[in-house]
């Protein structure tokens, strides 16, 4: 296969403009087939319309602008390798790409930077400190049975908040305008639900 366009990918994160649409399931089905066959425009069309939504996961799990731009790149170059991988009768194309990106991220936690260090970026970014305190913790771990577990133990409003932002990678706005409830009200029931599943996680 050709070597990816990544040259042509946004060397800054993505913006609002990028991607307003994640695309149907449809659409970024046949668009990772042809990527599949190296078809440099769908791989393009298929970055457009779902980066947004990546680096929004890579950024939460890592809170370093820099490194979430690096990760992102790191997944599409996997998507452009592995699209022949994917598996509609397996789940949707989003929830695989994902995947991918969440593990991209906890990857990347892990091999970055001492505990100490990772400790002053998230102090830097004071808004979301009580939340980032437990992401380090839970997100290693999100995609082990024990959290499909531990996810009834939450609220409705708890688990419906913490799905849409670390498995939908949507924005802590973004949420609340999906759920029709204030930003501040978002920040919480997501910060309480991941306190609860930590706790659960931890006697699993």
């Amino acid at each position: 296969m050709d070597t990816p366009p990544t040259s042509e990918l946004h060397a800054k994160p993505p913006g609002p403009d990028a991607a307003a649409s994640s695309g149907d399931a449809e659409t970024l089905t046949s668009l990772l087939a042809a990527v599949a066959a190296g078809d440099q425009a769908a791989f393009r069309r298929f970055y457009e319309l779902t980066s947004r939504r990546v680096y929004g996961m890579a950024r939460r799990v890592l809170i370093d602008p820099e490194l979430s731009e690096d990760t992102t790149q790191e997944v599409y170059l996997q998507v452009w390798q592995s699209a022949a991988r994917f598996d509609p009768a397996a789940g949707s194309p989003f929830a695989w790409l994902m995947t991918i990106a969440h593990r991209r991220a906890v990857d990347k936690v892990r091999s970055s930077q001492s505990a100490s260090d990772r400790e002053a970026r998230y102090g830097a970014a004071s808004q979301v400190v009580e939340h980032d305190e437990v992401v380090d913790e839970v997100s290693g771990r999100l995609e082990a049975e024990a959290v499909v577990r531990c996810l009834d133990t939450l609220t409705a409003t708890q688990q419906e908040s913490v799905k849409l932002a670390y498995y939908g990678g949507l924005t802590y706005r973004e949420v609340a305008e999906r759920l029709d409830a204030a930003v501040p009200t978002i920040k919480s029931r997501i910060r309480d639900g991941l306190l609860r599943l930590k706790n659960c996680l931890e006697v699993s």
